[in-house]
This record gives structure tokens, C-alpha cells and sequence, in this order.
């Protein structure tokens, strides 16, 4: 199999010890912060959020004067992270205890959940509502009034469905709104602290409000007890996936499996169809238990049970299903989705992603990874594998881009990098006349769905082979993206598709410095990330070569990776902090003075200082440390003294 990356981490069990009150050490890190009215948590996928957040909303609770709590979830299936949880036996004062009436996140109309919302507020005995940032978002837009929020506490799993632009995003504005209207308190939390469609999550004197919590994805994976090995994959066919799939999947292992979007060029545009090809591929189907379960039977006897998500026929009863049963080992084997059972979707058992189709979205490919690293018992590697079809462009073209893409996820897992960067694609421009579009469906393209559009488009395998070529602007806006407007959207009119591409067009103006660079070259390049101090970092700079070998087999090509350890992860991040200037230098002098201050806090504190520590002291120290390790990789180097 193609291994584009294998990740191996030290299982040192630390990130997952507990404290006297059941605490882990990034929600001890929370709890410390429980009195600040307003919490940014940026931690990992299946690192605990969920918890902490019960810690201090049940602190307040008791303590700090505030009435109700809510918390909201991207979809229904997430809240059953937040459900009943005994706390009170592991030492912590009470236990979180959600009240059943005003869970909503099972089944139900949007009309009759905020009813039920706005029931809760007004109900002196309830305390803990759980519901969807649908939900929290309808009924915020019903009540219209920021100050029926007072003395709440509100918990916004999934932050990164905000956005600054408060025109594209009602989350956004109900954060702010709630933040300048009342006397609300908000813990929000995240673990994909960018986005795709270039827009701030939120509004930088917004975000200062915050007390901002870090608990990067290396510090989280590398202190788990069974899970240290992460495999990152990509399968590249010709033809049909369903042979590749076949030869990847591995039925011995809990599996989630990810279709392609039926407006993708992977897809047979046949969903239904494809996970009967999916069933076929596992073994003989057996039949169906309760109109959830699927049971296959596979060539060596065993039973497999799967949950299609597909079909949208008893869906909510499959995720009720799925809610009450995801840590339940013997109850799910695999799992077939179309968009579901990506972000936020917790089943600590499952052990591997096969994703069919390209994902060129950071967020997206993070949050799939993270359904496979909860640490669990018996599991000691994850695997991500993506079943891509062969661009059409040459093997070194492709490898130049894999081992891009591969740079940005692996500068992703460092956590740091996956907070701070967005792509960053767009810019205002004067009013241009373009071309208006008929079908209301055309309308609601360009009205709604441009950001995802546009990134699709610049991180589509084809766009991003041509860039470096000559007069890649025009092939690009004549050529690609009208295929690519076809393929998502192929029913409509050839006037509404001009009409969107004139639309994407004049949304692909890159900032000022990616401007002047296409002025000298005539190519806009798509492969920039803009961090959050609004330096400018292409990834092709970072002086790092992932690929270890480039395989021919059958009609394609599989390209396979170096390992990814701890040493390559600091090498990248040691990169990217050098070309974002992050690296503070020291003289003779000054490494004198803090050394032996570095070695009396190791004695008295049995751990080295860190940099990113809010003590302004053990961050310089933390500092020096990093100095000094980097002056001796350049000396080893270059067999200086």
C-alpha cells in the first residue's frame, strides 16, 4: 500500500493520567482558567474537550453565579460526548448531568427544538441543555434579544464553524453578539483553528476577550498508553476505486468509509449503488437487524456489523444507534458515510479511515484523523488511507504536490501550525461586471457555497500540477475550472456555469504580495499559507524532502513516504518557526546567564522548561533551550566546532 506517512509517537501514557479529580493535563490546564468569563480551547481532535468542558461549566454552575449552561455540537451524533458522566466517584465535587428533557440533540423537527430552547431558559429547575449549532442558532435568531443569555454559560464545540464575516456565518454573529449584549460566559473550542474560505474565525478584538488554552496534537498523541503509530496514505487507481478499496480495506480492524461526494470525479455518481459495491466487497450479506444493522459474513466465517449512513432511510435511528453504542467494541465493525462520521463523530474503537475521493481541505483531512486517534485498549496504530484517482499530469508533477500536501498535514499534526494558518484565497475587488446568473440553483452557488467552491478548486490535484507551468492562468480559468464547475454541478445551464466561473474568477485575487508575484510570472500560486501575524509562507520553501520512493504498479503509481517521527516533526516546525521569525536568538552572553537557570528549573520542577508556557519566565527559558539546540544541529551540520 502507498504509506505516504507513518507517524510514530513515544506511548508514554502521560496526556491520559489523571489527576485527583479525574483530570487529564489539558483539562487541569482548563480548570485552572475556569474563572475567566470567556475560553478559547485549541486542542485536538478526541483529546478530551469534552470533559473539561464539564469541569468548569459545573465550576460556574456552582460557583460562579451562572444559571444554565449550554452547549452545541456541529451535528446530533457529537452529543453524545457531552452526555450523562459520572465525575463525583473519581474525586470532583459533583457529577455532569445533563437534563434529559432538554437533550436535543435526538430526533425532532427545528421548529420543536427551540421551542423546547426557549422552554430551558425560562425553566428555573433545568441547569445543562445540550442541542446543535443549528439549533443554537435558530432559536439566538427567534429570541433576538442578546440578554436572555445572561448569567448562561455557553459551550461551542467545533469553533471553527464561526466566522468573522458575520454575513456568511450566524455562529459568528451570535459569538459576538452574545459577547457585546450580555453577561454571558463562553468556552469555545476547537481543533482546526483555521479555515478554508480565508475569513478569521473570529474578529481579532473578538478573540483578545479570550483566555486562550493550547494542547497540541504532538503533546496529546505522543502521551497516549496504546495509540503512538499513525499511518497517512494515499492510493492513487485508474478506473474504478472498488479494486483499490478492496486491496486497502482490512476487515480485521474498525473501519470507517467515506464515499466520494457524488458530484466528484471518483464518484459513480450511484451512491446506493456504490455501498452495495462496498457490501459485495466485505462478503455475503446476510440481512439487516432492526433496520439498522447490516451483518456481512467475510470469506474466513466472521460476521461483520455495519451501519450505512447513506441511505438517509431510519439515518436518525442508525445515530441513535451509533450514540448509544460507540464505545461499545462488539456493537459496530465498519461504518459507511457520505459527509457523516467526520467531524466531532466519537467511536474510541476505530482503528482505520478509508476516504475515497481528494481532500484538499487541511480541516477536513485533520478532522478525519481524529476519528481514529482516541487511544484505546488493544489499539496501537491508526491508519488514514485516501483512495485518489490518477491526476492527469506527469509522476514528478504529482510527487512535487503530494510532498506539499504532505508538509502542510505534517505541519498540521504540530498543532501550533494547525491553530495559526488559513488558506488564505481572496481579496476585495472593484465591482466587476459579471455575468448575473438564471436558476435560482446558480443563485444559491454563488450566494452560498463560493468559499468551498473556491477551495476545491485550489486544491484540486489537477490545478495544483499546472501551476508552476507557463501560462497557467489562462489554462486554469478556460480550462480546469470550467471542468470543475461541470463535475459538481452538471445539471445546469451553460449560462449559469459561465456565469460561476466568471463568479470564481473574481473571487481567486490572491493579497497584495501574491499579486505582485503574479504579475512577474503570469501564474498565481495557490500553495501559500497566510498565518495569523500575516507573514506569508509557501510551503514548497520549507527545505524538507517526505518522499522516499515513487512505485509504478498496474496502470498507476503508488508514492511512498519517509517516516514521519519526532525528529522530522520538530525538523518542520523548527522550519517554519525560522521562516516566520519565530525564533528568538541569544548571545554568548545571555546562554552564560539563563544556562544554569535552565538546569535549576529541570532539578526543581523534574521537567525541562516550555516555550509556549503563559509564565514569561519558563517561556524564555524554554527559548534559550531551543537556541541552543539549534546551534548545535547547524555546528553538527556543518562539522563546525
Amino acid at each position: 500500500m502507498p504509506e505516504i506517512a507513518h507517524i510514530t509517537y513515544a506511548h508514554t501514557g502521560k496526556s491520559i493520567e489523571i489527576n485527583k479529580q479525574r483530570m487529564r493535563p489539558m483539562q487541569e490546564k482548563v480548570f485552572e482558567r475556569r474563572s475567566s468569563q470567556y475560553i478559547l480551547l485549541k486542542s485536538p481532535p478526541a483529546s478530551g474537550k469534552s470533559r473539561a468542558f464539564m469541569f468548569v461549566a459545573l465550576d460556574k454552575l456552582n460557583y460562579q453565579g451562572i444559571e444554565k449552561v449550554i452547549i452545541a455540537v456541529p451535528e446530533r451524533t457529537i452529543g453524545s460526548s457531552f452526555r450523562k458522566t459520572d465525575l463525583r466517584a473519581y474525586g470532583f465535587f459533583c457529577d455532569w448531568i445533563p437534563d434529559e428533557k432538554y437533550d436535543l440533540c435526538g430526533l425532532g423537527t427545528d421548529s420543536g427544538k427551540v421551542k423546547k430552547f426557549r422552554e430551558f431558559l425560562k425553566d428555573p429547575g433545568a441547569k445543562i441543555m445540550i442541542c446543535t449549532h443549528a439549533t443554537l442558532r435558530f432559536a439566538y435568531s427567534e429570541i433576538n434579544d442578546p440578554s436572555a443569555f445572561n448569567h448562561c454559560f455557553i459551550g461551542i464545540d467545533e469553533f471553527h464553524h464561526s466566522s468573522a464575516d458575520i454575513e456568511a456565518s450566524r455562529l459568528g454573529d451570535l459569538v459576538k453578539g452574545v459577547i457585546e449584549g450580555s453577561s454571558a460566559h463562553v468556552m469555545a473550542m476547537t481543533g482546526s483553528y483555521f479555515r478554508g474560505d480565508g475569513v478569521a474565525v473570529i474578529e481579532p478584538d473578538i478573540e483578545a476577550k479570550f483566555t486562550t488554552v493550547t494542547f497540541t496534537y504532538y503533546d496529546q498523541l505522543s502521551g497516549y498508553k496504546f495509540l503512538h503509530t499513525i499511518t497517512l496514505s494515499y492510493d492513487f487507481y485508474s478506473g474504478s476505486y472498488f479494486d483499490v478499496l478492496k486491496k486497502d480495506l482490512d476487515t480485521h480492524k474498525k473501519t470507517i468509509i467515506h464515499i466520494p461526494n457524488v458530484n466528484s470525479r471518483e464518484s459513480t455518481k450511484e451512491k446506493y449503488d456504490e455501498v452495495d459495491r462496498i457490501l459485495e466487497t466485505i462478503g455475503d450479506y446476510q440481512g439487516q437487524e432492526d433496520h439498522i444493522v447490516d451483518i456481512v459474513k467475510t470469506e474466513d466465517g466472521r460476521l461483520l456489523k455495519i451501519i450505512d449512513l447513506v441511505d438517509e432511510e431510519e439515518r436518525g435511528r442508525k445515530q441513535e444507534y451509533l450514540r448509544k453504542n460507540a464505545d461499545n467494541e462488539d456493537a459496530i465493525d465498519i461504518i459507511i458515510a457520505l459527509n457523516l462520521a467526520k467531524e466531532g463523530f466519537d467511536w474510541p474503537p476505530c482503528e482505520q479511515m478509508l476516504t475515497v475521493g481528494y481532500r484538499g481541505s487541511l480541516t477536513e483531512i485533520v478532522q478525519i484523523i481524529g476519528r481514529c486517534t482516541r487511544d484505546y485498549p488493544g489499539k496501537n496504530e491508526a491508519k488514514f488511507i485516501n483512495i485518489i484517482s490518477e491526476p492527469d499530469a506527469s509522476t514528478g508533477e504529482v510527487a512535487e504536490a503530494v510532498n506539499n500536501l504532505l508538509k502542510a498535514v505534517a505541519a498540521s499534526l504540530l498543532m501550533e501550525q494547525v491553530l495559526l494558518p488559513k488558506w488564505d484565497l481572496k481579496a476585495k475587488l472593484p465591482k466587476l461586471q459579471l455575468v448575473e446568473p438564471e436558476s435560482d440553483e446558480a443563485k444559491t452557488i454563488i450566494d452560498n457555497d463560493m468559499d468551498d467552491l473556491v477551495e476545491a478548486i485550489m486544491t484540486d490535484p489537477e490545478v495544483i500540477s499546472v501551476i508552476p507551468k507557463k501560462n497557467a492562468g489562462k489554462l486554469i480559468n478556460k480550462g480546469l475550472i470550467p471542468k470543475i464547475i461541470i463535475d459538481k454541478y452538471p445539471k445546469l445551464s451553460e449560462h449559469d456555469r459561465e456565469a460561476i466561473r466568471q463568479h470564481v474568477v473574481s473571487e481567486l485575487i490572491l493579497p497584495k504580495k501574491i499579486n505582485e508575484e503574479e504579475e512577474r510570472t503570469g501564474s498565481p500560486d495557490v500553495r501559500l499559507l497566510r498565518f495569523a501575524n500575516n507573514l506569508i509562507l509557501d510551503i514548497r520553501e520549507l527545505d524538507i524532502n517526505l518522499i522516499d520512493s515513487i512505485n509504478p504498479f498496474e496502470d498507476a503509481y503508488e508514492i511512498v513516504s519517509k517516516s514521519i517521527d519526532k525528529q522530522t516533526l520538530g525538523l518542520i516546525k523548527n522550519e517554519i518557526d525560522g521562516r516566520m521569525g519565530r525564533i528568538r536568538s541569544f548571545s554568548v552572553e545571555e546562554l552564560r546567564i539563563y544556562w544554569p537557570l535552565c538546569e535549576n528549573f529541570y532539578k526543581e520542577n523534574n521537567r525541562i522548561p516550555d516555550r509556549n508556557s503563559e509564565d514569561p519566565y519558563e517561556a524564555t527559558l524554554g527559548e534559550v533551550l531551543r537556541y541552543i539546540k539549534l546551534l548545535k544541529e547547524k555546528r553538527e551540520k556543518d562539522g563546525s566546532e
